[in-house]
């Protein structure tokens, strides 16, 4: 392992170690920072140390000792705080205590906006720095800026535990943690950022070994058997070369698929179970429609969501023709999150050119051209809208 590799493995748990013993993020943070510093400067002439990772523990706590020493403020604190580091330093063993799982439930807190979890994740487990953040989400730097300085005054004004809850919160608080993972994966797979889902993969991995929970391998499933196609993506479905597909991942996430729906169903293990026999059919024409469909109805039950609905008024136009899914996008038409909702725009365009109504479908792709959010979806949007007005 590289020096890079082993500063980009250590760093979450090297921060979550520390948040959990000085209860500071920013300072766990700056010390985090000081101690890479640190090893860039004796590494390349000392060598990397048997033990990386309890060396950087040891070098970031006696930065924060040293810097906790010249606030007055904390003067109290560091009595406390030096004992500690006198009796643990250095830890026993190769690996620091992993405490990741601690950090992903405080980046994850429900206390927190929405569209701050991810963020912060990225920020703090992940180690991307705050361009690298405010670039993964399409956002101005400053703005990311405020972002995240605002979801470090909300879990230290709040006073946020730094902890895993109990089993009886878990329920209630697993989902925020795996959405604030898979959001970072559908902002990577939107914006075709192979490396931002590799690392929401990379992160789910981590989620899994510490909390191998039913959803937490169905997520996982799921975002290995989706970026398994990520090579043929610029197609549709039924026109990509499925000898781009990486059948190895394929296999890992059927197999985790099959796991996460032992014993019983949750929804990320069924979209995972779902894309599972998209992705093991040997050809679109061969696609098991019924099991898919089937699927969806176990899915509309777990998530009665318009965005499934529609899914599954696709898979039953597959199943049963292009008019039966009609019909049943048409009753989606009043739905409020639809309205805004490209995909929706665009699976109608499809129905209705297979129809050969394709006035109504080249009017349909140019609504979805209109509401799409990347160049990369109005593009493709639009050499449908020409294939359709060639036929017209």
């Amino acid at each position: 392992m590289n020096v890079e590799q082993v500063f980009r493995e250590e760093r979450g748990r090297l921060l979550a170690t520390l948040v959990k013993r000085f209860g500071d993020l920013d300072l766990a943070e700056e010390v985090t920072s000081d101690a890479i510093e640190a090893a860039l400067r004796h590494w390349p002439v000392d060598g990397v140390p048997d033990r990386p990772g309890a060396w950087l523990l040891t070098t970031a706590r006696r930065k924060a000792v040293d810097r906790l020493r010249r606030d007055r403020v904390h003067a109290a604190r560091l009595a406390l705080l030096q004992v500690e580091v006198d009796r643990a330093d250095p830890p026993a063993g190769d690996a620091l205590p992993d405490e990741r799982l601690e950090l992903f439930f405080t980046c994850a807190h429900p206390a927190l906006p929405a569209e701050d979890r991810g963020a912060l994740t990225l920020r703090c487990l992940a180690g991307f720095t705050t361009p690298e953040v405010a670039r993964a989400y399409l956002v101005p730097v400053a703005t990311m800026q405020q972002r995240i300085v605002r979801a470090k005054k909300k879990i230290r004004e709040a006073r946020i535990p730094f902890r895993v809850p109990d089993p009886h919160e878990l329920p209630e608080r697993l989902p925020g943690v795996l959405q604030a993972v898979y959001s970072i994966f559908t902002e990577g797979y939107a914006a075709q950022r192979a490396d931002l889902a590799e690392e929401a993969i990379r992160l789910a991995r981590i989620l899994h070994g510490l909390l191998p929970d039913r959803e937490v391998t169905g997520l996982l499933a799921l975002m290995l058997l989706v970026h398994a196609r990520r090579d043929a993506r610029a197609e549709l479905l039924e026109d990509q070369d499925r000898a781009l597909w990486d059948r190895d991942m394929i296999a890992e996430g059927s197999a985790l698929a099959e796991r996460a729906l032992t014993g019983g169903y949750g929804p990320y293990g069924v979209q995972a179970a779902i894309n599972a026999v998209h992705d093991e059919a040997p050809d679109f024409a061969s696609t098991d429609w019924p099991q898919i469909v089937a699927l969806y109805d176990v899915l509309l039950k777990l998530v009665p969501s318009p965005v499934v609905a529609l899914n599954r008024a696709a898979a039953i136009a597959m199943r049963d023709g292009p008019a039966a899914g009609l019909a049943l996008l048409d009753e989606l038409a009043a739905e409020p999150k639809l309205r805004d909702y490209h995909p929706y725009r665009a699976a109608r365009a499809d129905l209705l050119h297979r129809l050969g109504r394709t006035t109504e479908a080249a009017q349909a792709y140019r609504e979805a051209i209109a509401l799409a959010g990347t160049g990369s979806e109005q593009d493709f949007l639009r050499r449908r809208l020409t294939a359709t007005e060639e036929q017209a």
